[in-house]
């Protein structure tokens, strides 16, 4: 297949998450990722998590958007990466997340599915 030109980068440049509470939401992401929040940095409608990747994280509460109707996603959004798949299992569950799929091994891979407090499916895998 020949290559064209595109002025659009091959490279996922930020995650949107849908959100009915941005603070409650920014509070529960933070603390899954071990971040510091404070927040009066929370303002709606969007709050960007401060990840350390190329890839952003942002929540969205569509309060400037009245004919918004939240859905969450009950397939996974994309993933959160760690290099031991248990402890992280293990530290999901010690803060009462709900687990939708319990770890899944396949050779060297390993995940395990989640929902955020909405309803999001999201998923933690060590590769």
């Amino acid at each position: 297949m020949k290559s064209i030109a595109s002025p659009i980068a091959g490279k996922v440049n930020n995650v949107f998450i849908h959100v009915s509470d941005l603070k409650k939401s920014a509070e529960w992401y933070s603390s899954l990722l071990g971040l510091p929040i404070n927040m009066d940095d929370v303002e709606s409608p969007v709050y960007n998590i401060p990840v350390t990747s190329e890839t952003g994280l942002t929540l969205d509460d569509h309060t400037f958007d009245p004919s918004f109707s939240l859905g969450p996603s009950g397939h996974v959004l994309f993933n959160f990466f760690s290099r031991d798949i248990d402890e992280a299992y293990d530290f999901v569950k010690s803060q009462e997340i709900t687990i939708v799929r319990e770890i899944e091994r396949i050779g060297d891979f390993a995940y395990f599915n989640f929902q955020d407090p909405d309803g999001n499916v999201l998923m933690i895998c060590n590769c």
